[in-house]
């Protein structure tokens, strides 16, 4: 049976700091499932995101993406299942967020599900107009529909745990938008992984014909994460965090070379053995 297109926002999905705006008027809002490459809603989505992110290359190709589009938890890709998300929200009819993301199931050498269900948020967009209007509360929201959808097609165990992740660049005095934004995700109860001891890094996207001097630049970022439940622990067991970055590189492994990749796969195997927990932070100070 094919999975609808729309998707409905669900109150209980909420982050604890989010909650409130389930109180407002909702109504007019709709979200909808790009449903493959050939969608008449994928162009123009993509093309957006393309404006605000692959400037700094923090978004990956069109070709990739279409791909993403295609995976289906129940076959799952390189030891992991996957489901791939691309909402577009619109109020009144016109155009007032976009969103996307990938839940991951890691999965064992026996094809058994691994704990947690991972749900690693690639980009989030509020159109202008809809700022401050708590819209961007329901992006934070709606993938957990991905990570039950995807637990259920791989077997996972009822109430299996969930980590929201998503890649952030560090706070900026001279950036006050991603401040703002950082704060946002702050208030909602997403907190950020101590990143003096998490040296996370983001392969490069590019094709290799386009790596500076025939070597992939990898980009440093924090990892932001709702552990749902969990929200008011300050430590993440560092099994926990490996398998986070695990489920975020599983993601990229479908597509970026392993030139690109496995350097990084290295040292996260490294820096997530030097603890026994880590702390987490509010992800602006």
């Amino acid at each position: 049976m094919e999975r609808p297109l729309s998707l409905a926002l669900r109150a209980e999905d909420l982050a604890p700091g989010d909650r409130a705006v389930a109180e407002r008027d909702w109504s007019d809002v709709a979200v909808r499932r790009v449903a493959d490459a050939a969608d008449p809603d994928f162009a123009p989505a993509y093309e957006r995101l393309w404006a605000e992110f692959g400037a700094r290359g923090e978004m990956e190709r069109r070709e990739v993406v279409a791909a993403r589009l295609a995976w289906d938890p129940a076959r799952p890709e390189r030891g992991a299942a996957l489901a791939y998300e691309l909402l577009v929200v619109r109020r009144a009819g016109g155009l007032a967020a976009l969103r996307d993301h990938t839940a991951v199931v890691r999965l064992d050498a026996r094809g058994r599900a691994r704990e947690p269900v991972v749900v690693h948020l690639s980009h989030a967009l509020v159109e202008p107009a809809h700022r401050g209007s708590g819209l961007a509360a329901w992006l934070r929201a709606l993938p957990l529909q991905a990570a039950r959808r995807c637990a259920a097609a791989a077997g996972c165990n009822p109430g299996a745990p969930v980590v929201l992740v998503a890649e952030m660049e560090p706070p900026d005095p001279a950036d006050p938008a991603r401040g703002v934004r950082l704060r946002s995700y702050g208030r909602a109860g997403f907190k950020k992984l101590d990143p003096a001891a998490t040296p996370y890094a983001q392969p490069d996207f590019r094709a290799p014909d386009a790596w500076p001097s025939g070597a992939p630049a990898a980009l440093p970022l924090e990892l932001v994460l709702r552990r749902v439940g969990r929200e008011d622990e300050d430590e993440m067991p560092a099994a926990e965090v490996a398998a986070v970055v695990e489920a975020i590189y599983a993601v990229y492994g479908v597509h970026v070379p392993d030139a690109a990749l496995a350097p990084l796969r290295a040292a996260s195997a490294q820096w997530t053995a030097r603890r026994a927990r880590f702390r987490l932070l509010p992800p602006s100070p």
